[in-house]
């Protein structure tokens, strides 16, 4: 379980945010669903982080989930068989289609599933404890991780790592994350949190817009993420009955059965 260093949460639609000296902190808050978003979370996290976009105060943001687990991605319960999700126009939880020019730290703690490993690549760091596991479980059930997971854990991991988990759906511990490049810095279990406040408090030290603008430099491969994604093949995709059957078996709590179609 996380743990919240006594922070004051203001409680928002599935998530909350508080503030720790120039630090914004925001934290999932659906821990019955694994922390797994709705739509409704989903625009109202995208509302906070305009937020904190806008807040001159606010240095840097820390994402966390509360609960056992960090993020298991959408919650697919709530996803009817053959229909499309339409995420607000910053992505998923209102972050990963999003360009941000401050510092982002996901501290990470269970399950980092699906969207939630993509929340947490769409971070600049990652803090996590012993207990995170790392998947991109989608094809799984028929789908693709399109909200940045297949184009930014190749550039964490490298190619072949990041393909070793996509297309098996390879889960990986936190120490193998870490040895691979994924996860910044490894903590116990129960100090994520502690740790990216920490981290925050020295990036904190720089000047503002140093920070923008050195962010901005090195992850400038990353403006036309969204733009430039294959859609024809992710149209046959999402179309395809194996899409519908992945969504189905899911509900059902059976093992899919593929056509290629």
């Amino acid at each position: 379980m996380s743990e919240t260093m006594n922070l004051e949460f203001e409680q928002r639609s599935g998530h909350a945010v508080s503030r720790y000296g120039s630090a914004f902190v925001v934290a999932i808050e659906r821990p019955e669903k694994a922390n797994a978003l709705d739509l409704d979370t989903c625009y109202a996290m995208s509302e906070t982080f305009d937020e904190f976009a806008q807040d001159d105060s606010c240095i840097v943001g820390i994402l966390l989930g509360h609960g056992r687990h960090f993020c298991a991605g959408m919650d697919l319960g709530l996803v009817s068989p053959g229909e499309r999700v339409v995420l607000p126009e910053t992505g998923f939880g209102g972050l990963t289609a999003r360009w941000l020019d401050k510092p982002m730290i996901a501290a990470v703690h269970g399950a980092v599933f699906g969207g939630g490993l993509e929340l947490a690549l769409a971070c600049d760091l990652i803090v996590a404890d012993a207990t995170a596991r790392f998947c991109l479980p989608e094809p799984r059930i028929g789908q693709a991780a399109l909200a940045g997971g297949l184009e930014r854990l190749p550039q964490r991991i490298g190619q072949a790592r990041a393909l070793d988990m996509i297309l098996a759906s390879r889960e990986i511990s936190a120490e193998l994350a870490e040895a691979w490049g994924l996860v910044t810095r490894l903590c116990s279990d129960n100090q994520a949190l502690s740790i990216a406040i920490s981290l925050s408090g020295e990036i904190s030290h720089s000047a503002p817009l140093s920070l923008k603008a050195s962010k901005t430099v090195v992850r400038a491969h990353e403006y036309n993420l969204h733009s430039g994604i294959k859609q024809q093949q992710i149209d046959v995709m999402l179309d395809s009955q194996d899409g519908l059957e992945g969504a189905q078996a899911f509900k059902e709590k059976r093992l899919p059965v593929w056509s290629g179609r």
